[in-house]
């Protein structure tokens, strides 16, 4: 089962409080952990997590600069975590603009952890799913692949997200009913499932919640129905 989720709320969450915005951050880090370790425990196969968009670097640099920080120190903290717990680690977006220390440490973790067999987390960060399939077009251009040899599964291989299964499963907290460009085509047939609770708040009982509901949906994918195993 592949799980992907936006995390929604930190700010609202904080400002709802009287709290700074980054102390709202931080208390979205502290559920990150919650989660991947419910995650393990439960053997999901995969948890892909919207940490950073491609839109968020118009929001204002002080924020930013807390937000990069908060980053490392969670890269830096839960490295030995991933490791001990067999998580395999990667991240999916564009690689530019973010600080060349973050990149190292993710490309260090992603090769610490390549061998590991249990939950697969994958961060989205500085990621775009319009921009995810503009980039997989210019890839396609680049190899000469005959314009007959084009279909789903040829754009699919030059996704970021090639070799992952698409998502089952679409978590957003927050109460907000949009994408906001994340996922768009490995989205496709995934169900959806919206809490109006912030992510701060979004402990292991709601997330209960929301797999018990995915179980007793049944799938269609366009076609004849199929009914959810627990």
């Amino acid at each position: 089962m592949h799980i992907a989720i936006i995390m929604d709320g930190n700010g609202r969450w904080a400002n709802r409080l009287g709290l700074p915005r980054h102390e709202g951050h931080q208390a979205g880090a502290v559920r990150v952990r919650e989660i991947v370790e419910e995650c393990v425990r439960r053997r999901i196969e995969q948890l892909t997590l919207y940490c950073f968009s491609s839109e968020n670097w118009k929001r204002p640099q002080e924020e930013l600069n807390l937000l990069m920080n908060l980053f490392r120190e969670y890269l830096k903290r839960e490295r030995g975590n991933l490791v001990q717990n067999n998580i395999r680690f990667s991240v999916i977006g564009r690689r530019r603009d973010i600080p060349d220390d973050i990149l190292a440490e993710m490309e260090e973790i992603t090769g610490l952890t390549k061998a590991c067999k249990g939950l697969h987390l994958c961060l989205a960060v500085n990621y775009g799913s319009r921009g995810e399939i503009v980039d997989a077009v210019k890839k396609i251009v680049e190899t000469n692949i005959p314009a007959g040899q084009i279909d789903e599964q040829c754009i699919s291989d030059h996704l970021y997200t090639a070799g992952m299964s698409d998502p089952d499963l679409l978590i957003r907290t927050a109460g907000e009913l949009r994408l906001s460009n994340y996922l768009l085509w490995q989205l496709s047939y995934a169900e959806i499932w919206v809490t109006e609770k912030c992510w701060p708040e979004f402990d292991v009982a709601l997330f209960e919640q929301a797999l018990q509901d995915f179980a007793q949906r049944r799938r269609k994918f366009g076609g004849l129905e199929s009914e959810l195993l627990p």
